[in-house]
C-alpha cells in the first residue's frame, strides 16, 4: 500500500540566498512547490523566485516582511528557517556586539518568523522547520554564543511542538558541518581542515524535503545529518 504524502507548497526560507537556505529553495522549486526568500542579500537568488532582503535581528521588518509574504501567496504551507552565523572566539575576546548579533540572528530571528508566520500555517495545518546543530548537542570552546543560540534553537523547537501539536507540525534539524561558505570569514585557526568531515547541503535540504511530506497526523520532530564518522556526536 503505498504511503500517502504531503504536497510542498510556499515554502518560506530565511537565509534562503546562500548554504543550507540556498539548497533548500532549489530543492522546493525542484519538488514543484514555491520557495519564498528572506535573507540580507538576495542579488544570487535565482530569476523567478520571490525574495524579500530583511535582517533578521530587525524583529518588525522581519515580521512585516513574513506577513506580506504570506498575503502574496495567499498563505504558507512551511517554514525553514535556515539563517544563521557564527564568529568563533573565547568568550573574553569577542565584543559584546558581535556575541549578541549572533544570538539575534541564530535565535531570536528564528522565533520572529516563527511567531509571525503562525497564524498562516495553523490555517494549512503547515510545519515549522527549524535549523539547529550538532552544536546543539555538545557545546565546544571558542563557540559559546554560537552554542548558546543553537541550544536555545533546539528548546524553542521542542516547546514548539508542544504548545502547537495537533495545529501544526515543528521538527528540528540538527546539521553537522557542511560544505558550505559559512566558513569562509574565519580566520585559518577557525576553518575546517582539509580532511575535515563535511556533508552537502543539499543532503541536509533533502531531509528538510522528507520531514516536510510526511502524511498528516505524522511528524518528524527531530532528524540528525552527519558523516558516519561525525566526531562531535553524541
Amino acid at each position: 500500500m503505498p504511503v500517502p504524502t504531503t504536497p510542498i507548497g510556499r515554502v518560506l526560507v530565511t537565509g534562503g540566498a546562500s548554504g543550507l537556505g540556498a539548497a533548500v529553495a532549489a530543492a522546493v522549486t525542484e519538488a514543484g512547490g514555491t520557495p519564498i526568500v528572506l535573507d540580507l542579500r538576495v542579488d544570487a537568488v535565482p530569476e523567478g523566485v520571490d525574495a524579500v532582503e530583511v535582517d533578521v535581528t530587525d524583529t518588525e521588518a522581519t515580521e512585516r516582511a513574513v506577513r506580506e509574504a504570506s498575503e502574496r501567496h495567499g498563505g504558507l504551507d512551511a517554514v525553514v528557517t535556515a539563517a544563521g552565523i557564527d564568529k568563533p572566539a573565547p568568550i573574553g575576546g569577542i565584543s559584546s556586539g558581535d556575541w549578541e548579533r549572533i544570538v539575534a540572528v541564530n535565535l531570536l530571528g528564528t522565533a520572529a518568523v516563527v511567531r509571525a508566520a503562525l497564524p498562516a500555517l495553523e490555517a494549512t495545518h503547515g510545519r515549522v522547520v527549524t535549523i539547529s546543530s550538532s552544536l546543539a548537542l555538545r557545546g565546544v570552546g571558542d563557540g559559546t554564543a554560537y552554542s548558546a543560540s543553537k541550544f536555545g534553537v533546539r528548546g524553542l523547537s521542542q516547546a514548539l511542538a508542544a504548545e502547537t501539536g495537533g495545529r501544526i507540525g515543528v521538527t528540528n534539524i540538527i546539521p553537522a558541518g557542511m560544505r558550505t561558505n559559512f566558513f569562509a570569514d574565519r580566520t585559518e585557526q577557525y576553518k575546517p581542515g582539509t580532511d575535515a568531515q563535511l556533508i552537502e547541503p543539499e543532503y541536509v535540504a533533502n531531509a528538510i524535503l522528507f520531514a516536510l511530506s510526511q502524511p498528516a497526523g505524522c511528524e518528524i520532530r527531530e532528524l540528525s545529518i552527519m558523516p558516519a564518522t561525525e566526531p562531535s556526536w553524541p
